[in-house]
């Protein structure tokens, strides 16, 4: 399935937490939005792979994605070498995506950085005819280079380059994440509490959003870093 719109996250939840409103906010306009975790997030505190699995599932359900995989690679400890590159690049070509969304440039979390720049690097690679990669049925995969890349901002604040209104979608967008209840606040869970895991983090989650909404002048938001300056044809189409 070609996708307009491909988030990529290095754990199960990233995407919900970060840019699942502009994710709805795109499907509620006809795009094909997929998401690809690199990992199972198997260094969790809390949950275990198999729980992520089945939570990842549903928050996919509540969110209407279209396509989502797991690339499987080792939480914590996977790198920006060939062998991850070429996992992504196959991602890419897979879907042919117009669009990709990543995790923040820099986060509290090492994962989340490195898995920036892997996605990042790995973008412009998949568009380099020489490299060869096979799909899924072992068929030759045609060069592809999304036209755009975004980095979704996660825990630390970054001056967003751009804010999308989510406010329509910000309902479904908390619904998506309480989909992971293994890792956010649930009185019933006996498991070590974590920072994520206290109502406190739900409290952050929202002031964040608000405060990214007010830039804009809305109730609610997203932002978004870029790699390279955002153009424009029609200064209506700025809010």
């Amino acid at each position: 399935m070609k996708l307009d719109i491909l988030a990529f996250a290095a754990h199960p939840d990233d995407a919900e937490l970060s840019c699942a409103g502009t994710l709805l906010s795109h499907i509620a306009q006809g795009k094909k939005v997929g998401i690809v975790d690199l990992t199972r997030g198997e260094l969790g505190t809390r949950g275990t792979p198999e729980i992520r699995s089945q939570e990842s599932e549903a928050a996919t359900k509540i969110m209407g994605i279209h396509v989502r995989e797991n690339l499987g690679m080792a939480d914590g400890f996977f790198e920006n070498d060939k062998p991850h590159r070429l996992k992504v690049i196959q991602a890419i070509r897979k879907y042919q995506p117009e669009i990709v969304l990543m995790n923040a440039i820099s986060d509290r979390h090492s994962d989340h950085g490195r898995g920036s720049v892997l996605v990042s690097e790995s973008c412009f690679l998949s568009g380099l005819k020489m490299i060869e990669t096979v799909g899924e049925n072992s068929e030759k995969q045609a060069a592809w280079r999304p036209k755009n890349v975004y980095h979704y901002i996660q825990d630390r604040r970054h001056t967003p380059d751009f804010v999308v209104d989510i406010s329509a979608h910000w309902e479904k967008k908390t619904e998506a994440i309480r989909a992971f209840s293994s890792q956010f606040f649930d009185p019933n869970n006996a498991e070590p509490n974590t920072y994520i895991s206290s109502p406190e983090f739900m409290k952050f989650l929202e002031a964040r959003a608000r405060d990214f909404g007010h830039l804009i002048g809305v109730e609610f938001g997203e932002g978004f870093t870029v790699e390279r300056n955002v153009g424009v044809k029609n200064l209506f189409d700025l809010v």
